[in-house]
């Protein structure tokens, strides 16, 4: 939502589409996951009192028509994709398959994963973690608004130190809100690492797919 209070800023999607076109020209295999939270997320106040499988649906439908905006975004800039999703919802999406999505990545096209792993319950992060696991790649990168992880939050606590290393026990242990603990625990039980960088300053992906290190790392 860039600086909006709500919705999609179209200068913030084209931004983030002219880093993720500069990777997959590179000949990058990239799916990409989008979450919802710009529209509705099922643990915001506007959902109290409700159902929470009912908000959790809704934040996944949320996260459709984000995976569109940035798909015709993308598709402006003559780079090929597909959105996946995990709920049916064939006139705007293909299912999400797991060969299918292989294929997709196979032959060059950015796949865009929608509404999460399709259950209530469970994050857009760890749909991230599920899907990699699914399609067997190499890291997650967690694009994010910090440059890394931090021992609290920097935002409120300026004593708070990044770590440019950090093993997947350790942000369980001490509770660092990097991804969720189904997440981490499934990027740890398969050996995928993260790493956690500032979506913000541009050419960041580029630098992350190149191998230099900057941000922070989860791994073992």
């Amino acid at each position: 939502m860039g600086d909006d209070p709500f919705g999609i800023n179209r200068q913030t999607i084209e931004g983030i589409v002219a880093e993720v076109a500069q990777v997959a020209r590179l000949g990058v295999e990239m799916g990409v996951v989008i979450g919802g939270g710009n529209i509705f997320r099922g643990l915001a106040p506007g959902a109290a009192g409700m159902d929470r499988a009912t908000a959790d649906y809704m934040g996944m439908l949320a996260t459709v028509i984000n995976s569109l905006a940035v798909q015709d975004a993308l598709e402006k800039v003559e780079v090929h994709t597909r959105v996946l999703s995990a709920i049916e919802i064939r006139q705007v999406a293909e299912p999400y398959i797991r060969r299918r999505a292989m294929r997709h990545l196979e032959k060059g096209r950015v796949v865009i994963i929608a509404a999460g792993t399709g259950n209530p319950y469970f994050t857009t992060d760890s749909a991230a973690a599920l899907r990699a696991m699914e399609v067997k790649a190499e890291v997650i990168l967690k694009a994010t608004q910090v440059d890394g992880v931090y021992s609290a939050d920097p935002k409120k606590d300026p004593t708070a130190r990044r770590f440019e290393e950090i093993t997947y026990l350790q942000v369980l242990e001490k509770g660092l809100k990097v991804m969720d603990a189904t997440a981490i625990s499934l990027c740890m039980d398969n050996h995928v690492p993260i790493i956690v960088f500032n979506l913000s300053q541009r050419g960041n992906i580029k630098r992350v797919e190149m191998g230099e290190k900057f941000g922070s790392i989860v791994k073992e």
